[in-house]
């Protein structure tokens, strides 16, 4: 299990979700009314910002985890991977939709995290492939 290199990604995958429920994605000035008053407030964006973040990015997190268990069932990791994959999509859709209301603001630094998700679930999903061609070919051996 930890000797595949798809453990390592899946393991990155949770511990960037998780950090990503902290960390800001984006920053910058929001309007409030006050006293019928519109004033700018600085804000940061983060994954605890509206209940389907929360939900999105702590399944994304909690699918990696249990992908990793599953090394005997190869096809269901490879599904499970892909879903994740459309969840994280799911979750870059919602932080768009958020930050477009934002007058003014700068993506930070961690939302790096988020594109990195998605590029380490297509790193486990080929290390997942990999193992599965090795199996079949032995399997074709003997």
């Amino acid at each position: 299990m930890i000797q595949r290199i798809q453990t390592i990604w899946l393991l990155l995958i949770a511990a960037c979700a998780f950090a990503s429920l902290k960390l800001p994605f984006y920053s910058g000035n929001i309007e409030v009314l006050t006293d019928n008053i519109v004033k700018p407030e600085y804000h940061k964006l983060t994954g605890t910002e509206t209940i389907p973040l929360i939900i999105f990015t702590t399944s994304v997190g909690v699918l990696s985890l249990i992908t990793i268990f599953l090394y005997n069932n190869r096809k269901l990791q490879m599904r499970l991977c892909l879903t994740g994959l459309l969840i994280e999509l799911a979750v870059l859709f919602l932080y768009y939709r958020e930050f477009n209301t934002y007058t003014q603001g700068t993506f930070s630094l961690t939302s790096v995290l988020q594109i990195l998700i998605v590029v380490l679930f297509l790193f486990a999903f080929r290390g997942i492939y990999k193992d599965n061609k090795i199996v079949k070919e032995s399997d074709r051996l003997r």
